[in-house]
């Protein structure tokens, strides 16, 4: 298991800049925002020329981009704002080998007319999940042919919306390209917090041969998805990092919903589970 953190989460004038304020917490994993690069216009419009510059930044540092952010909204009921999210997700496959990755963050979306991010009733609807499969369809290809993985989250206010649905969306797509990136603050349903252990337990034996990467945040009630730093809220963290340290690879666990000041203590919690996990299992 490695500390990361999303890059964004260190706003300066440059790249450079926040790259090196991340470094300053001893964190080389990244899950890249697109707007640290400062792009001068339209992501379209500029990512072929950003890319390199990227690279470079991350290469200079010994700094690791273990994803890129790629968000749309896969259940967006209007198929006009669907198709506008599934080229901007190919932009960004396509881009992947230029900046230096081979994954794609990713959510498959919400009903919800505003926000993604959003609960909706009809979440659950057979035609939310065939949107979802079709938006898929048209991209894993892409991904399939460019050697990229796009892992999506499951998260409790999005379609695939636990660790059940998540898993039998990648039975049903099929892909060895489709993964996901395990958070586990975002998949407690309104009663699940007395029983933690079960449902992380249950998550990870759905999907832990199907991890990509993982996100480090916290939460303090079910039934949402978990907004507060990692350390600082309900979820076993012991129990959590001892999940990620058995998977089969050394994998990302990226900080995010945190301020600046609060990356320190939050990753100083994960490197002390990881240690108490290595000490007991050495």
């Amino acid at each position: 298991m490695q500390v990361g953190i999303m890059s964004g989460t260190f706003a300066r004038p440059t790249l450079g800049e926040s790259l090196d304020a991340i470094l300053d917490h001893d964190i080389r994993h990244l899950q890249f925002n697109w707007g640290s690069a400062h792009p001068t216009g339209p992501l379209p419009e500029v990512i072929d020329e950003i890319c390199p510059l990227i690279r470079e930044e991350i290469a200079k540092r010994d700094m690791v981009i273990a994803a890129v952010a790629g968000n749309i909204n896969m259940a967006d009921l209007d198929p006009d704002k669907r198709q506008q999210g599934i080229d901007r997700l190919r932009m960004v496959i396509g881009a992947c080998k230029s900046v230096g990755t081979s994954v794609v963050a990713t959510c498959t979306g919400s009903r919800h007319p505003e926000s993604m991010w959003r609960h909706h009733p009809d979440n659950a609807s057979r035609q939310a999940w065939r949107d979802v499969c079709a938006t898929l369809e048209q991209v894993l290809p892409t991904a399939e042919a460019a050697g990229v993985t796009v892992a999506f989250e499951p998260e409790i206010n999005n379609v695939a919306s636990d660790a059940q649905k998540s898993r039998r969306l990648i039975d049903d797509m099929g892909s060895p390209n489709l993964k996901v990136v395990m958070d586990a603050a975002n998949i407690f349903g309104e009663d699940d917090l007395p029983r933690m252990t079960e449902v992380l337990d249950e998550a990870f034996d759905l999907l832990g041969d199907h991890v990509a990467i993982a996100h480090g945040k916290d939460l303090d009630h079910g039934g949402d998805a978990g907004h507060l730093a990692a350390g600082t809220g309900k979820l076993d963290y012991a129990h959590y990092v001892s999940l990620l340290c058995r998977l089969s690879f050394d994998v990302p666990v990226i900080l995010h919903g945190l301020t600046e000041a609060q990356v320190e203590d939050s990753a100083g919690m994960l490197r002390r589970h990881r240690a108490a996990y290595e000490a007991a299992n050495s």
